[in-house]
């Protein structure tokens, strides 16, 4: 294989397919990143067999076939280049030399044949195909990853469900201590997709749309929007965005009954200004014990009391201005899981219903459309 391409154009590529390489698995192939040569375009792509990753750029091919090459020591080589174009050529034995033009400076990287890496999943033509704009993902994603549970031996709650009926998408997550939920209008849909989607592909797609959103920016245009197709096929699920293809391996397991979660109706509304809510939790949590990390709201008229106590590092306490009027009552919960919620929203205000000491806790931006809408769950916790 013997081609020229601008480094540019091929530190994107890798930068973007080394994220889905695995580094330790026991496949030696899954740690490379494959490139092909053929007419006149070079495609790089990445997998770990259950995510995968492909995009493709033009080039000036001399001499067309491929080779897999290390994904860190290739990005690493490519990125210490010069700018402008970059000449590789590989022989039969998979040594691939890496130069760029008009420089003496040159690396040699040692790969295996491109035969010999897995062949990526292909969507059946057939198969239907969802249409929306990325930042919107974008916002599903932000709006819900966090809740996502890091325990892997879980699967069904170890990632994000991804609904699709008609003209409304919704993405869901839970750990089993709280619940994100958004929805939103898509118009000329109709179209119906249910997937579960595994959380290192939620964060694989996260980066791909904020890296889609910044070159949009950077070409400066952001008038049209940049949108990503959604294919559900067989057990796969792929997404084309800014010239990449990231299909991802969906979860086979029950998405707990999330509709059951939700309380329909809560008795106290406490609507409370979202930034110094923040800086209030954050700033009592520091007094919270290590193990907990539990915090005390109390409700009082025009005022949201936030205390946490630890018997090795003593007591907090703060006081934030809200609109409420009502009876007194106590609750403890976890204060990351609210600050976490409060930072994925931008509303200046938020709507924080309680009910009981044993109740969830409900929150919600304080003005929403009807083409959007956000409700997360925190479960209480005794402290």
């Amino acid at each position: 294989m013997e081609l020229v391409v601008p480094k540019k154009e091929l530190l994107r590529l890798v930068a973007r397919c080394q994220g889905v390489a695995d580094k330790k698995s026991a496949m030696p192939a899954l740690s490379n990143v494959l490139l092909a040569a053929e007419g006149n375009a070079l495609h790089v792509s990445a997998t770990d067999m259950y995510l995968a990753i492909s995009g493709s750029t033009s080039a000036e091919i001399t001499t067309a076939g491929s080779v897999a090459l290390p994904a860190r020591e290739l990005h690493d080589r490519v990125k210490a280049m010069p700018e402008g174009p970059i000449q590789l050529s590989s022989t039969a034995g998979a040594q691939t030399t890496i130069k760029a033009a008009g420089s003496p400076r040159r690396f040699t990287i040692h790969g295996i044949p491109g035969a010999d890496f897995p062949l990526l999943p292909k969507p059946d033509p057939a198969a239907p195909t969802l249409a929306l704009p990325v930042d919107l993902l974008a916002k599903l994603i932000t709006r819900t990853h966090f809740s996502i549970s890091t325990d892997e031996t879980r699967a069904h709650v170890n990632s994000a469900l991804f609904e699709w009926a008609g003209d409304r998408v919704r993405m869901v997550t839970t750990d089993g201590h709280r619940l994100s939920k958004m929805e939103a209008t898509v118009g000329g849909s109709s179209a119906t997709a249910t997937m579960l989607i595994p959380l290192k592909a939620i964060v694989e797609l996260r980066r791909l749309a904020d890296d889609a959103r910044a070159e949009r920016i950077e070409s400066k245009d952001s008038k049209e929007p940049t949108m990503v197709s959604i294919t559900q096929s067989g057990p796969n699920a792929f997404f084309d965005l800014a010239g990449m293809r990231f299909s991802v391996k969906l979860v086979d397991a029950q998405f707990p009954p999330y509709q059951q979660v939700i309380p329909k109706v809560t008795e106290r509304l406490v609507r409370a200004p979202r930034r110094p809510f923040i800086e209030a939790l954050d700033a009592v949590r520091i007094a919270a014990s290590d193990r907990t990390g539990g915090v005390k709201l109390t409700t009082l008229t025009g005022l949201l009391r936030i205390t946490s106590e630890s018997p090795e590092s003593g007591n907090g306490f703060d006081e934030v201005p809200v609109d409420f009027e009502g009876n007194e009552m106590t609750i403890g919960f976890n204060a990351k899981y609210f600050i976490d919620v409060l930072n994925a929203v931008d509303d200046e205000e938020v709507v924080l219903g309680v009910s009981g000491e044993l109740d969830p806790a409900v929150l919600r931006p304080a003005v929403e459309s009807d083409k959007e809408s956000f409700v997360a769950v925190v479960m209480p916790m005794r402290i």
